[in-house]
């Protein structure tokens, strides 16, 4: 499934289609909202963000879209004259000024007033999303502090969305890779230089998952992974879905642990667990 940095990508797109644009047509496919096309038309699309994995499309007159694609849903974005060739379900549809965007497959869709939307049931429930709220590293590093979530094991932690919204399994891996630090440790113990190391490598990861589409590798190690023959979706990531292969810091084979049912990969010997460090 993707994670928050494909999330932001994609509204991304969404907003250069329809951002600054006045809606010339909308259709939704559910009754509850179905009352709610007319009101819409010629509202602006203000913008387009993220907010973990759900997108939030939002307009002139104060209401959000809120949608989330869970396992099938996708957004197709095309001109108004041209429909998709598929045959998914289409859900949702907004045109603004010849341009389209298509919601198909979706079936978590509301609309709300920007005011309210902390009481949606599942945005209620999300820490702050990295790409999109400005998050500081001495507010990461806060947050990683609070009682709720201190005294917690970092495999698991990382993956709770109530903590920070968008990271899965490969920014796990990767974030606890590049900080240095084992799935076992708590915050509780990191030292202080820990500690910044952790917040530091949880903002820098997930950035550059999102500028370079997902990869989160050096330059350096993925341009060697190539050279020795491996694929862009290995070579891509240092630690992620490499296990038996060589660490490209120290040489160490790199190992899977199955961790919050979940597949998560490490470096022992760069990411030693407590017992050994």
């Amino acid at each position: 499934m993707p994670e928050g940095p494909e999330i932001r990508r994609a509204a991304d797109r969404l907003h250069e289609q329809l951002a600054g644009r006045r809606l010339e047509a909308v259709w939704f496919a559910f009754p509850e909202l179905a009352d709610e096309a007319d009101s819409l038309m010629g509202r602006e699309v203000a913008a387009v963000d993220s907010w973990g994995k759900a997108l939030l499309t939002r307009f002139d007159d104060g209401r959000v879209l809120y949608s989330h694609n869970q396992l099938y849903g996708v957004w197709k974005l095309h001109d108004a004259e041209r429909e998709p060739d598929t045959q998914r379900s289409l859900r949702v549809r907004l045109t603004a000024e010849g341009r389209s965007a298509s919601l198909y497959s979706a079936s978590d869709v509301s609309l709300w007033p920007v005011d309210r939307l902390d009481e949606h049931p599942f945005l209620s429930r999300l820490g702050p999303d990295l790409l999109t709220h400005g998050v500081t590293p001495e507010q990461a590093m806060a947050r990683l502090c609070e009682a709720r979530f201190a005294r917690r094991r970092l495999g698991g932690l990382l993956l709770d969305q109530s903590l920070f919204a968008g990271i899965g399994n490969y920014l796990r891996s990767e974030i606890l890779f590049f900080a240095g630090l084992s799935p076992t440790a708590r915050v509780v113990d990191l030292t202080a230089e820990q500690l910044s190391r952790l917040a530091r490598s949880i903002l820098d990861v997930t950035l550059q998952a999102y500028q370079q589409a997902g990869v989160t590798n050096r330059d350096e190690w993925a341009s060697a992974a190539r050279r020795q023959g491996e694929s862009r979706r290995q070579s891509r990531f240092a630690v992620f879905e490499r296990d038996g292969h060589a660490c490209h810091a120290c040489g160490t084979p790199i190992e899977r642990w199955v961790i919050a049912s979940r597949r998560l990969y490490r470096c022992p010997s760069c990411q030693p667990d407590e017992k050994s460090a």
